[in-house]
């Protein structure tokens, strides 16, 4: 039989894998043959385990050695034990059936009378212990906790933490043991001591009790400080230097442990405080040990209450460690400054120009954490400098990152902007830069900024227009100019000047035209973006005064009514159909009100708002397949357990929706009528729907009435918002029954209850200060008793901070609806680009 050495060159000179696998099978197969024959010489078992061993690390099935391991422990030679606690801590984990009689062996070594084999026990204890053997074991382990020899005294120490994890009620055992480690001279003793002490505060405070192990160590607070001003101010010490540090490894353990007891005491941070601010000042940061230590001093500063003036210090160290050539600590600095930020924001704020350096750096992950943290400095007073800085580096960023910056950007200028003029202008630049990245919120707040801006409407108009003339291939800025133009196309007819005399070309109604005319035909034209142009054209009719150009407009929309798009097709008919009727159009087209934000509105409102939506989602309800429905509710083909209906944006089960909302039959109105809503800007023939109703949903506000002809009530604008049917008042704030919270991603329920139905509203908040979930979706299901209609979500995409929604509705087949809904919910998302998570969990109303 060969030796390991020989087999280990077979395996390397294997030139295929082919041949490799030939070597590895013929060997595997002389092992067990081997193993069959029951030998009794230890060398040929050891050489079959140490093959064994490296087999392993090929990936290769081991697990008809764990016996032969087994063995070697209870050899008395030491090379045998070496070996055999080698292959069982490898081949063997705390799940096999096989670990159970390893604790007969554990026991006996523990108690041996070479240090070395009690080692090996102890190593091993401390990598496999499962429940049973921690109880079975953790007396010997308590012994030798006090034994006089240092080398075994640190094995234990760590091995006690392996127990104290897997049965925490076992701690109290090696507590007072655990306080004399703290007390030993020797440096690794009292290394690993530091660990278990820690390891014990880590999980008492986990536990969220009272915290009595914490307190239990506070007492000992003063004996480390004194130690640790020993190692900072010690000179050269041989045996543990390291490139002119003193121990560096105990340093950081220290650190740790006066982290645990200073957090939330006011007294134990105040005897911390002054060997922190020694450690920061004096420890040397040109080489990566002190840099290991500065980074420790400076977490522990911002974890303790620690004054002002020492967390500004902290924060200086972490600016300087921006300053660093090494990708790793300007990264580490730049991820410890986010959380800092909200503590302490000013002292961030000097570090503002070297933050902003580091977005130019060739990492792409330095940009990417320096760029969450550029977007956390913004406030009233740098909001123009930074927002600046920010344009440009939109300009040359990656693609990745141009969504969540236009995002950002959008979000920082409606909350800090000092004026709307300047608010429009960097609205502008964003679009122009990166409109395809500008998400449907940040684009439906912009045209909100200028519908409720009645002074710079005029200047908005021109500037899209200008804008357009220069450049149509951003989606984002095609939508907002054709809105805008359409909208005040006659105040850009009126053309003259703006503020400071910026004089601005008249331009000429058949340029209009011609601009529309050239995106329609371009290869930017998307569905989303023909469907704007349409109504932006239709909406020009009535402003424009040459009737060459109207007619223009009319052929534009003829040229659509054979669209492949069904929306746009019918669209195109309707507006054409208006023609007919000139009163009736010139009252439909007149210029929107501005939109009135209520309270009611968004609770309820955001629910539809993709109803209306010119962007579509990346995940329809409609994409749900029955096989997703069986998983969610955990059943099978055979065994229908539920009843769910899937309704979404579209032309299915429109007509049964409206007609269950309403309380009236299929007739109400058609697909087709329900699916045109969303472009439609006013009455198409007679079909009484409110002018403002398309747009105002862009809003998320409610329609105020328009002066058109046989207008309906404002109170039925709303079809899919309200919860008592046609006509019903605005909803009520009711509480939010949390249903789903992990990964920072909490989803509520708000429940709304009438004769007819239960309506819910699904709230989808982002509680995390820097990441963002993507590809977000609910599948919910219900008995078979009732029945679920479920619309789509307002976003997919859901950043830092922000939140979307959802909304359902839930009827009984038979009699009123159920006094306590039960669902079953399937959550799925990604957080930070990572892979897809998919949670199920079961939600009862509460009582």
């Amino acid at each position: 039989m060969s030796s390991l050495k020989q087999f280990i060159r077979n395996v390397r000179a294997a030139k295929t894998i082919a041949d490799e696998r030939a070597v590895v099978y013929k060997e595997s197969a002389a092992i067990r043959a081997s193993f069959r024959e029951e030998s009794n010489n230890s060398d040929v078992r050891r050489n079959n385990v140490a093959k064994l061993l490296y087999l392993f690390t090929l990936g290769e099935r081991t697990h008809f050695g764990q016996i032969e391991c087994l063995k070697l422990l209870a050899s008395p030679r030491f090379a045998d034990k070496r070996l055999g606690y080698l292959g069982t801590m490898l081949l063997l984990d705390e799940n096999q059936e096989v670990l159970t009689l390893v604790t007969n062996s554990l026991k006996n070594d523990l108690n041996h009378s070479n240090q070395y084999v009690v080692g090996l026990a102890l190593c091993t204890l401390g990598n496999i212990a499962s429940v049973e053997m921690s109880r079975d074991l953790f007396p010997e382990v308590e012994t030798i906790l006090s034994s006089s020899n240092p080398y075994i005294r640190r094995k234990a120490a760590l091995c006690a933490m392996r127990i104290c994890r897997k049965v925490p009620d076992l701690q109290e055992h090696f507590l007072e043991k655990a306080k004399l480690l703290l007390n030993d001279r020797n440096h690794g003793v009292l290394l690993t001591g530091l660990t278990l002490v820690i390891s014990m505060c880590e999980a008492d405070e986990e536990e969220g009790g009272e915290q009595g192990v914490v307190e239990m160590f506070r007492p000992l607070t003063g004996s480390l400080v004194k130690m640790l001003k020993g190692l900072s101010q010690s000179g050269y010490a041989p045996e543990h230097d390291v490139t002119g540090i003193t121990d560096p490894f105990l340093q950081v353990k220290i650190l740790r442990l006066l982290r645990e007891l200073g957090r939330g005491n006011a007294q134990t941070s105040e005897q911390i405080n002054d060997i922190l601010a020694q450690v920061a000042t004096n420890t040397e940061s040109s080489k990566n040990v002190g840099n290991s230590i500065l980074y420790e001093a400076v977490l522990t500063i911002l974890d303790i209450e620690a004054d002002s003036g020492l967390r500004v210090l902290g924060v200086n160290i972490l600016g300087k460690f921006l300053t660093n050539k090494d990708n790793n600590i300007r990264y580490v600095a730049l991820n410890t400054l986010l959380k800092v930020v909200a503590i302490e924001p000013n002292a961030v704020q000097r570090h503002r120009n070297t933050i902003l350096d580091c977005l130019r750096d060739p990492d792409i992950s330095i940009r990417r954490r320096a760029l969450d943290l550029s977007f956390t400095l913004i406030n009233e007073s740098n909001v123009r400098v930074l927002i600046r800085e920010l344009l440009s580096f939109l300009e040359v960023a990656d693609t990745e990152f141009k969504p969540i910056m236009t995002s950002q950007i959008g979000v920082a200028a409606d909350r800090f902007a000092p004026n709307k003029r300047w608010h429009v202008d960097t609205m502008m630049r964003v679009l122009t830069l990166a409109g395809n990245y500008v998400k449907e919120q940040i684009l439906s707040s912009f045209v909100r900024l200028i519908a409720t801006t009645p002074d710079l409407q005029t200047y908005c108009a021109q500037k899209l227009y200008a804008a357009l003339q220069d450049d149509i291939s951003q989606e984002g800025l095609n939508l907002a100019g054709a809105w805008v133009i359409g909208e005040y196309g006659d105040a850009l007819l009126r053309g003259g000047s703006y503020e400071e005399e910026e004089h601005v070309r008249e331009v000429k109604e058949s340029e209009i035209v011609d601009l529309f005319t050239v995106i329609l035909n371009s290869s930017y034209a998307g569905q989303s973006v023909t469907e704007y142009i349409i109504t932006s054209a239709m909406k020009l009719t009535t402003r424009l005064q040459d009737p060459a150009q109207v007619d223009r407009l009319r052929r534009l929309l003829l040229n659509r009514q054979a669209d492949l798009d069904i929306e746009v097709q019918q669209r195109a008919v309707e507006y054409g159909n208006l023609f007919g009727y000139d009163q009736v159009r010139r009252g439909v087209l007149e210029r929107m009100p501005p939109p009135e934000i209520r309270e009611e509105q968004r609770v309820l409102g955001e629910a539809t708002k993709n109803r209306h939506s010119k962007v579509p989602t990346k995940k329809k309800a409609s994409q749900i397949t029955e096989n997703d429905l069986l998983d969610l509710m955990g059943g099978d083909t055979n065994i229908p357990a539920t009843d769910m209906s899937a309704v979404i944006n579209g032309n299915q089960h429109n007509t049964d929706l409206l007609a269950d909302i309403l309380g009236g039959d299929n007739t109400v109105s058609s697909p087709m009528q329900q699916s045109a809503m969303p472009f439609a800007n006013g009455q198409a023939g007679a079909q009484g729907s409110n002018a403002m109703d398309s747009i105002m949903d862009l809003f998320d506000s409610q329609p105020a009435a328009a002066p058109t002809p046989s207008a309906p009530s404002t109170s039925n604008n709303d079809i899919l918002g309200g919860v008592g049917g046609y006509g019903s008042p605005p909803p009520q704030q009711h509480t939010a029954h949390t249903a789903y919270s992990k990964n920072d991603l909490l989803l509520t329920f708000t429940v709304q209850r009438s004769p007819q139905a239960v309506q819910l509203l699904a709230r989808f908040r982002n509680q995390s200060a820097f990441e963002s979930f993507g590809a977000v979706n609910l599948q919910a299901a219900v008995p078979k008793t009732q029945k679920l209609q479920l619309q789509s979500i307002s976003s997919s995409e859901i950043e830092a901070g922000q939140e979307a929604t959802q909304g359902m509705r839930v009827v009984s087949v038979q009699g009123p609806p159920p006094p306590r809904l039960k669902l079953r919910l399937k959550v799925i998302y990604s957080k930070g680009g990572g892979a897809p998570v998919t949670e199920q969990v079961d939600w009862a109303e509460p009582a």
